[in-house]
């Protein structure tokens, strides 16, 4: 071998994501010199500091005969803490659990009831300032109801879409315990209805159905319970186990029954439990930056109990809690498990579904915060490198050819940001254009965005605003670097605009429509103008400065040829007809010959499907 690596024999490496040619090496006491000449052996150029993606890593392990194992975030966000003495995983005594509230997720189809139930159950206003009544933040709630003469607790999710319900238990933060699936009696089941219930089904959560809008004159409840039997769903009057409860939101009516069908399906499926003593895990529901109070985070605390003062890190942000507060503004001194509370005094905007925890000291948390970070940071710079190999270097060089629409989005909170940002790479495009996110971020849009949009390496990004909006000095800042800021208040609104924009930056298909042909009948030699020919157009019609070939026997022998000038007897001709004759001179071709045949053609743009 011309390097000098080391070979493994089937020897087990753990590496995290994003890690460089210098970590492996370290792994295998190796120089990182030689890795790198193994890469380039390999076809690829990779310097020794680089952020190497899963695919690279794997691809040099096999080589080199290493089982690489990629370690998951999860998992080296576990090896992390245990160098703090933390573990998140750790048996819990019985003696030490206590019953704690559900935690439940309200979903369904558009305009089916939602945020109205949402309304009833908490008896405020949530629809008023909201765009055509739509939720677009993650919040959280508690309400209580009397039940079986004991004043039970139940937590609300309140949730912007499916994607971010999705997104939120795909990293791992089991946060909801049941789903109300609302489901409107004069609409019955509908595409979103059957998605949420999938979603629902995938996180193996126990489901309520709230048959919504009985008031209505065409209510028909039956007909929705008869749906849903469809999908797995039989309600308990048909001998079922799933509790469907009719309820009417802006009456009032079925709310009590609605909250008995919860705390009865908690008791009967469930068993939830947690410690209230003990340092505070759990969950981060929502974060955005306030304008007065700088960046806050609502928080389901899962185990323990979170007091002001308790230093916490949540995802790659920490700091130390000046306050907390209710869903009604109210400060709150401790939250146990399931209770969401506002938490003030975080140093920045953590992310939607990230865990948090509290920790000793303001130094552990810190160092635990700048280590994630730091890690996120190669990661993402792994993934969104694409692999140099030498086979494509010239292919990469030709990249800017692509046709790409970078975005820069800023929204009002990280729930709202990301789940525009994971709807938007849901939309279908062909391979020849790109969608390109080079920032996300929570709070107004500032200077600092549009610098980093007019920077953009492909062409100046757009900047998203979504419910957010740039001051009169960014504007005019936007508006001489040229770039372009749109705001948006609806979800929906946002796609479809960068759906419609993305269609309009492919480029337009064209396809060859044949005009007409014509034959050579006499070839003359002019001294101002040079050969023309004469011919007589046997079909379709010859044009001036339309695109034409030569053919002759059947074979082509002049491309790329123009009719540069056409005359019928001693006049100009814009175009002549079949079985006309005419003279003209071929621009590009120089030698026609008699019996020559000249096909002439234009380019026209095909719709495209």
């Amino acid at each position: 071998m011309s390097s000098g690596a080391p070979r493994g024999n089937g020897q087990e490496i753990r590496l995290s994501r994003g890690a460089s040619l210098s970590d492996f090496a370290d792994k295998i006491n190796a120089n990182p010199g030689s890795l790198v000449q193994e890469m380039f052996n390999l076809g690829e150029m990779v310097t020794a500091t680089q952020s190497c993606s899963d695919d690279t890593l794997l691809l040099l392990g096999e080589h080199l005969g290493f089982d690489v194992q990629i370690v998951s975030p999860e998992d080296e966000d576990r090896a992390l803490l245990a160098q703090f003495n933390i573990d998140l995983d750790a048996a819990v005594d019985e003696d030490r659990l206590v019953t704690r509230p559900p935690v439940v997720t309200v979903m369904g189809h558009v305009d089916h009831g939602k945020t109205k139930l949402l309304d009833a159950i908490r008896k405020t206003n949530v629809v008023a300032g909201e765009a055509g009544g739509i939720t677009q933040h993650i919040g959280a709630y508690q309400v209580h109801y009397e039940h079986a003469g004991v004043d039970r607790a139940i937590t609300f999710l309140d949730t912007p879409g499916h994607e971010a319900f999705t997104a939120m238990r795909a990293r791992g933060a089991q946060v909801t315990d049941i789903v109300i699936l609302v489901v409107a009696a004069d609409d019955g089941v509908m595409p979103q209805t059957v998605e949420a219930l999938n979603h629902a089904k995938a996180a193996e959560v126990p489901i309520v159905v709230a048959v919504n809008k009985v008031d209505k004159p065409d209510a028909n409840p039956d007909k929705v319970r008869q749906q849903l039997t469809d999908y797995g769903l039989l309600a308990e009057e048909y001998g079922g186990e799933t509790m469907f409860v009719n309820v009417a939101a802006k009456p009032g009516i079925g709310i009590d029954e609605l909250l008995e069908a919860v705390l009865l399906t908690a008791d009967a499926s469930l068993e939830l439990t947690a410690p209230t003593d003990g340092p505070a895990q759990g969950v981060v529901v929502e974060s955005h930056l306030d304008k007065g109070r700088g960046a806050v985070a609502t928080v389901l605390v899962q185990k323990g109990t979170l007091r002001a003062g308790d230093s916490i890190v949540a995802g790659g942000a920490h700091g130390r809690v000046r306050a907390m507060l209710d869903e009604n503004g109210k400060s709150v001194a401790a939250a146990e498990p399931a209770r969401p509370v506002l938490v003030l005094g975080l140093t920045s905007v953590p992310g939607a579904g990230d865990t948090f925890l509290a920790a000793e000291d303001d130094r552990t948390v810190r160092q635990i915060a700048e280590q994630r970070q730091a890690r996120r940071r190669a990661a993402s710079f792994a993934n969104s490198r694409t692999r140099a190999t030498l086979e494509t270097l010239m292919e990469q060089l030709k990249e800017g050819e692509k046709t790409s629409l970078t975005l820069v989005i800023k929204g009002d909170s990280s729930g709202s940001v990301e789940a525009l940002e994971d709807a938007l790479f849901k939309i279908e495009i062909p391979d020849e254009i790109q969608l390109k996110v080079i920032h996300r971020g929570v709070g107004a849009i500032t200077e600092s965005d549009v610098n980093l949009a007019s920077a953009s390496s492909d062409s100046t990004a757009t900047i998203i605003g979504f419910n957010v909006r740039a001051s009169n000095k960014v504007k005019d800042m936007a508006d001489r670097a040229n770039v372009e800021i749109r705001y948006y208040s609806v979800i929906y609104q946002a796609i479809e605009e960068i759906e419609a924009a993305l269609k309009g930056l492919l480029k337009p298909e064209y396809e060859e429509v044949e005009l007409g042909t014509a034959e050579i009948r006499e070839v003359f030699r002019s001294s101002k103008i040079g050969l023309i020919a004469g011919c007589m157009v046997r079909t379709g019609l010859l044009r001036r400065n339309a695109k034409a070939r030569v053919l002759r026997d059947g074979v082509v022998v002049g491309e790329n040829v123009t009719i540069s000038s056409l005359r019928r007897f001693k006049d100009d001709a814009t175009e002549v007809r079949e079985g006309f004759e005419c003279g003209l001179t071929l621009s590009g071709f120089g030698t026609p010959q008699i019996g020559d045949v000249i096909e002439t053609f234009e380019m026209r743009e095909k719709p495209r499907a």
